[in-house]
């Protein structure tokens, strides 16, 4: 299972925490200033899935990039064009003379818009960016227990949206045998649609296809990230298409929707209209992130014109809606 926890605090940036069950590593969903990621959850991650590099959204990789050294990690980081020299930029703002090329290294993967993917490595001391390969691929990240999709966003600059989405996965439930090395044999069968393979169960010979009744697929989660966009019908057929029927969306609702068109002006949603993509995405639950500062005073309330709006309903708010912009 995927578990997904935001790191930031109200007054802070965005920053959203993978886990996987039975998984070595963990994962960033941008990284702005989160006071709850710690020095430990730092050094365990594998992979920065970076929607663009707007300050609030991109600050903190300081943070990851102090803990991280001396791990001897190769960090992979995704994001939009330009993503890679915003990565050298940063490495390149301290002094690295005593440290050497098996301390830590990136991998860092630029989207563009076409779908195509180039890559590059940078390694201390000099962290000069090598480029690796350029090719064209829906997914920008495959691990052997999940894989992550992504499509690029209007916010008047690229900003990447990413779904994260764990591989079904063959399981055994009870069966009336002793364990052993025949349940390997078995899942392997069922997985070549082999029904006749003889197995032996401690002594006891069965074909593989009499054995199958013991095995079930248990379906993997999913869990989207679409920050800073236009609420627009372009964005939202994208948006629709990436998430449809995930688990869990964390999605921006930085503007209400009294300030509509200031949010149009600046390229990005509103609390309801992103509650309202993910109805029509069908997605199962909705984390609304990534506030304007102006309305912490009334966050109950732009939570619950989003929520409203997923849920199909009249928002019932504490107190009426009051322009900030």
């Amino acid at each position: 299972m995927i578990k997904a926890t935001l790191k930031s605090k109200l007054l802070e940036d965005i920053c959203v925490h993978v886990q996987l069950d039975n998984h070595k590593w963990t994962y960033l969903f941008d990284c702005g200033y989160a006071s709850l990621l710690s020095h430990g959850e730092c050094q365990k991650i594998k992979a920065l899935f970076i929607s663009h590099t707007h300050i609030d959204h991109f600050s903190n990789f300081d943070f990851v990039l102090r803990n991280q050294l001396g791990t001897g990690n190769t960090t992979t980081i995704c994001g939009p064009p330009g993503i890679a020299k915003n990565v050298q930029g940063k490495l390149h703002g301290y002094l690295w003379n005593l440290i050497d090329r098996s301390s830590l290294s990136f991998l860092v993967r630029e989207i563009n818009p076409d779908n195509t993917i180039v890559t590059y490595e940078l390694h201390p001391p000099e962290w000069e960016l090598v480029k690796l390969d350029e090719y064209k691929d829906s997914v920008i990240y495959k691990d052997p227990d999940f894989s992550v999709n992504y499509t690029i966003l209007d916010h008047n600059t690229p900003s990447v949206a990413y779904k994260m989405s764990q591989i079904d996965r063959l399981k055994i439930g009870e069966f009336p045998f002793r364990q052993g090395a025949w349940i390997s044999k078995l899942k392997h069968a069922y997985q070549a649609n082999d029904s006749n393979l003889q197995i032996d169960v401690h002594g006891e010979i069965f074909t593989s296809g009499e054995l199958f009744q013991y095995l079930y697929i248990e379906k993997g989660s999913s869990v989207a990230y679409v920050m800073d966009h236009l609420g627009s019908t372009e964005n939202h057929e994208k948006i629709i298409d990436l998430v449809g029927g995930v688990d869990e969306l964390f999605i921006e609702s930085y503007y209400r929707d009294v300030d509509l068109e200031y949010a149009k002006l600046n390229h990005h949603s509103t609390a309801r209209i992103s509650g309202e993509v993910a109805r029509k995405a069908n997605v199962k639950k909705l984390s609304l992130v990534h506030h304007s500062r102006r309305y912490n005073t009334e966050v109950q309330d732009l939570w619950e014109e989003g929520r409203a709006a997923f849920e199909g309903r009249e928002p019932v708010f504490l107190k009426p809606p009051v322009s900030r912009y």
